[in-house]
């Protein structure tokens, strides 16, 4: 994702967050993925943060740039990657 559709997903992604209480620390794109250092309220669970930031800019980004409904069947895979840095140094 590049150009105007990153930068309307990284708008979208930190809207997300903030509805949903959870601190956007970092936030990378790359062409075909993105890397997300965000901290969940514990009354979220993770996987309701990513399905919501999933399901959300994958509808708003379809919708704004029909570029991308006839590149590719869907926005995004089904799957994810988690991993927690609780306690550990973030700068």
């Amino acid at each position: 994702m590049v150009g105007q559709i990153e930068v309307r997903l990284k708008e979208l992604i930190r809207e997300i967050c903030e509805e949903l209480q959870s601190e956007l620390i970092e936030l990378e794109i790359m062409p075909d993925h993105v890397h997300l250092l965000i901290e969940v309220d514990p009354q979220f669970g993770v996987h309701k943060v990513i399905k919501t930031i999933k399901g959300k800019t994958s509808r708003i980004l379809r919708k704004e740039f029909k570029e991308l409904t006839t590149k590719l069947p869907t926005l995004w895979t089904n799957s994810y990657f988690i991993s927690t840095v609780g306690g550990a140094p973030l700068a």
